[in-house]
């Protein structure tokens, strides 16, 4: 009788690799999914099982960790080889440029793409030009999430926005203003919008379903329109307020297309923005879903400590609360002219009146502030007019400050005997 020889014994790692392949397909895609386009690829030689996996990946993401020093492949070989093989929806597309790219080689994978009902697509140009978004880009009407930078957008007169698009991300893009304000209204989906490096002197935002706006760059300001979900809001303008001409109230006209405002963020000089005609301006509608206050204030002009408390006044729900001390640029001589002494006189009285409880504040956080009385009167005012307040967390703006400030403030009354004053040296 013939003797059959015994089975070959399997090694541990080839043991390990059975167990990953015999895995859902949807498991074996999110293990891919964590890996760099090169890494999936190369799992196609494991065995015939792998052969195809990476070549239906959903998300594909091209960017420094395709190029390996050590490989003679060139990052447009490695985006074509997965193009060109790729089975299946491409749900997101990822290219983050790193050189030795050009116009044409985007223009092509773009126009790929385009008949491959993307969902998903950020393009990120850092280095060497802007590039110039093709026509056919605008066809991609199943886009939910779309990021560019360092691009040119000209959208054709054909176009009538991206229907389904919910988050957009533009940063240091070259667009029309009249292109932009229409590429806006006509994504009637549009929930989250980043603007960074805008170069637009006034902005206006009409989107019904926002809910989260950051804006940064060189604007004069911001208007809003059919802006009634918005609940997150950041401004970060790089002007102040040397342009204006209007002496109507910023602060109300900004408040008042705000009305579920939860979080605001109040950056750079973009305060100087809202106290424009702060004397002349009766309260802000109330903002009662307002949680969250970050402002930088120059503590030098009391026009925008006004600003300040009449915003606070009229967030009754506020429970934390963010103070960023910024001296500015041009410091008055404080008081200076008449505006700011009636600027003053309106703070003062508002410092002095007990029926502005801020009855919700637990949190608050002060930073780069100076010793000096104007500071030191709006901490006093705080301590004085939250009853339930916890944390005051209070940083200086120089060691010079330190311990002169620390002692003044130990000396503070509160209206919480459960305050605890934490103060952190520079």
């Amino acid at each position: 009788m013939e003797e059959r020889e015994p089975p070959k014994s399997r090694s541990k790692s080839e043991m390990e690799l059975d167990r990953i392949s015999n895995l859902p397909s949807n498991v074996i895609a999110k293990l891919l999914s964590h890996l760099s386009v090169r890494e999936a690829v190369r799992t196609s030689v494991l065995s015939r099982k792998w052969r195809y996996r990476s070549a239906m990946l959903p998300h594909l993401v091209f960017d420094h960790q395709c190029v390996s020093t050590q490989e003679h492949i060139s990052f447009v070989n490695i985006v074509d080889h997965v193009l060109l093989g790729h089975i299946g929806p491409i749900h997101k597309f990822k290219l983050s440029h790193v050189g030795g790219v050009a116009t044409w080689d985007i223009d092509r994978w773009i126009l790929h793409l385009s008949r491959n009902s993307i969902k998903e697509f950020i393009l990120e140009i850092r280095q060497g030009f802007n590039y110039s978004i093709p026509s056919w880009f605008f066809s991609c009407q199943d886009m939910i999430h779309l990021e560019l930078l360092g691009c040119v957008l000209k959208p054709p007169s054909t176009f009538k926005g991206f229907r389904n698009l919910k988050i957009l991300v533009f940063q240091r893009v070259t667009l029309a203003q009249v292109g932009f304000q229409n590429l806006i209204a006509c994504c009637p989906l549009l929930e989250r919008l980043t603007l960074l490096d805008f170069p637009f002197p006034i902005l206006k935002i009409d989107a019904p379903n926002l809910q989260f706006l950051y804006v940064q760059g060189d604007f004069e300001d911001v208007i809003f329109e059919n802006t009634l979900n918005l609940v997150d809001v950041c401004i970060d303008s790089e002007v102040g307020r040397r342009w204006v001409s209007d002496r109507s109230s910023n602060l109300v006209k900004f408040l008042v297309h705000l009305p579920h405002i939860q979080k605001l963020d109040i950056v750079g000089f973009s305060l100087q923005i809202l106290a424009v005609g702060a004397l002349s301006a009766k309260l802000p509608k109330p903002c009662p879903y307002l949680k969250f206050l970050s402002i930088w204030v120059n503590f030098n002009d009391p026009v925008q400590i006004l600003t300040v408390l009449r915003l606070m006044r009229s967030s009754p729900a506020v429970q934390e609360l963010e103070i960023f001390g910024d001296r500015g640029i041009g410091v008055l001589v404080w008081p200076a002219d008449q505006e700011s002494q009636a600027a003053w006189s309106e703070v003062k009285s508002l410092y002095g009146n007990r029926v502005f409880p801020l009855t919700q504040l637990r949190l608050v956080k002060i930073s780069y502030i100076y010793d000096c009385k104007p500071e030191l009167d709006f901490i006093r005012f705080l301590l004085l007019n939250s009853p339930v307040l916890e944390k005051m967390i209070v940083k200086p703006s120089s060691p010079d400050d330190s311990w002169e400030l620390g002692a003044q403030l130990l000396q503070l009354g509160r209206a919480s005997v459960h305050s605890e004053i934490i103060y952190l040296n520079p």
